[in-house]
């Protein structure tokens, strides 16, 4: 069944530097803002702009991401002739079995699931970026340029340049040079990992990649440089809208603090809805005496103490006498009467205990950062998480 154009979303990463969030989970299912998860945004988007065949490559830690797809439905991506396929890595004939070894080498080992469709065009798409993008405008300007390969680009500051793949067009406009994270760029065109190729071109050089031993199979490392080399047709996709990489702690925080700001991102375009697969739970509830203020609270939230400038999912329980300033909230996060929150990102069910403290405001120290408490534990009564601390088990005496 032949389809025009094919979206392979990477959804497989270990979010290592988000610590203990991640330990059991992968970073695409982690909570955001309130009602999403992070893959909810490219799924939404492929939605939105007409994609519906998506290949989610899953490895490190699957199992409730996967549960979470499902077939797609939240999404309207489980059409007949098309769907959400959750395509983790698998052993072949005479084969131990191995992981992805890199994004390129995930595609490779797909290669069958993309030949069943038989795409003209392929959309490599990461799993752990907040944005909106219309994905068939991209593939628009890439059929117009008739290019083999196109690139979303946006522009960041030169002290941030060198954590991106970099690149450097001609007169023309076409990519000359390309560089993963180098040290010291010469431009502020930064890659978002968001890549449009014509499938044939794509294959022959995924097959050429593998049998390469000294590849690490990586489409920044490996595949581009390799397409730049041998002359082929390159181009940037000019993005100008909001996009977060939410790969730590500060990043994460920092995008779910966007949500607040009316100026970052907006999801209330009902042209453009960003879905989710919410659960089945009861209304908000916000106690005679609570206070909340500039917060999004989600369904099954109780409120009676103080929220400010918050971002509380599902679930939530903020006692009477508890104190939440600027901080994310997981589901089934419980902040029992007398704690307090600032600053802080509260994982799944963990639960802060009477009196506890976690985080704290700014001082304008060095040291200063988001403190962060993973899921399914407990900060006993009285305890301090101090500011930029990490708490993965539930700790036994004060930090």
């Amino acid at each position: 069944m032949k389809k025009e154009c094919v979206a392979m979303l990477l959804a497989g990463g270990q979010g290592s530097r988000l610590y203990a969030l991640t330990r059991d989970l992968a970073k695409p299912g982690m909570p955001f803002g309130g009602k999403y998860r992070i893959v909810d945004f490219p799924l939404s988007n492929c939605s939105n702009s007409g994609i519906d065949t998506v290949g989610v490559l899953t490895q490190y830690k699957p199992l409730q991401l996967n549960s979470y797809i499902g077939s797609g439905a939240a999404w309207d991506l489980d059409s007949i002739d098309g769907g959400t396929f959750i395509l983790p890595p698998y052993q072949t004939s005479g084969d131990s079995g191995q992981w992805f070894k890199g994004t390129a080498d995930a595609i490779y080992q797909n290669i069958g699931f993309l030949d069943l469709y038989d795409p003209e065009y392929v959309l490599i798409l990461s799993g752990d970026h907040i944005y909106k993008m219309d994905y068939a405008d991209m593939l628009a300007v890439h059929k117009r340029n008739n290019a083999d390969c196109t690139i979303a680009v946006i522009r960041v500051s030169m002290e941030e340049a060198s954590r991106f793949g970099i690149m450097s067009l001609d007169d023309d406009g076409r990519i000359c040079r390309f560089t993963e994270k180098p040290k010291e760029p010469d431009s502020d065109l930064a890659s978002m990992g968001i890549y449009i190729f014509n499938w044939k071109k794509l294959r022959a050089y995924l097959v050429a990649d593998a049998a390469d031993t000294e590849s690490e199979n990586d489409f920044g490392k490996n595949i581009i440089p390799k397409m730049l080399r041998a002359g082929e047709r390159m181009f940037p996709y000019y993005f100008e809208g909001y996009w977060r990489d939410v790969g730590t702690i500060d990043s994460f925080w920092d995008a779910n603090m966007d949500m607040l700001a009316s100026d970052r991102i907006n999801l209330y375009d009902p042209s453009w809805p960003i879905r989710s697969r919410s659960p089945k739970t009861v209304p908000q509830f916000i106690g005679a005496d609570a206070r909340v203020s500039h917060s999004v609270i989600t369904e099954g939230c109780e409120v009676y103490g103080s929220v400010e400038s918050s971002v509380l999912s599902c679930d939530v329980v903020v006692e009477a006498g508890a104190e939440v300033q600027y901080s994310i909230l997981m589901p089934g996060a419980r902040i029992c009467a007398g704690a307090k929150v600032a600053y802080a990102i509260i994982g799944e069910h963990t639960v802060v205990a009477r009196g506890a403290t976690v985080g704290a405001p700014p001082d304008g120290s060095e040291t200063w950062g988001v403190a962060t408490c993973g899921p399914n534990i407990r900060i006993g009564e009285g305890m301090t998480v101090p500011a930029h601390a990490m708490v993965y088990e539930s700790p036994e005496v004060e930090m």
